[in-house]
């Protein structure tokens, strides 16, 4: 199957190959290149991740005390294992 390069560097799959792979918009890949030069990309599953400075740390734990709203589970469960980022 024949893919080209665009000018912008990005290689778009054909619709029906993603369809036969089961693959959506927005799927990450993990590329390999092997000793012949083939290419080989592995699907990859990127997690959400929320980093916070010290002042987003302080404001999270003054939200957790006021109780008010409902957050959805993989925020709550980002918040309870937050730490500061040094930088």
């Amino acid at each position: 199957m024949l893919v080209a390069i665009d000018r912008y560097g990005n290689i778009t799959l054909p619709g029906p190959l993603r369809e036969k792979l089961g693959l959506e918009k927005e799927a990450y890949f993990e590329l390999s290149v092997e000793d012949q030069g083939s290419i080989i990309l592995h699907p990859v599953t990127v997690q959400r991740t929320i980093r916070l400075n010290k002042n987003g740390l302080n404001k999270l734990k003054d939200a957790r005390k006021s109780g008010t709203g409902e957050l959805p589970e993989w925020l709550t469960e980002e918040m309870e294992s937050a730490k500061a980022d040094a930088e």
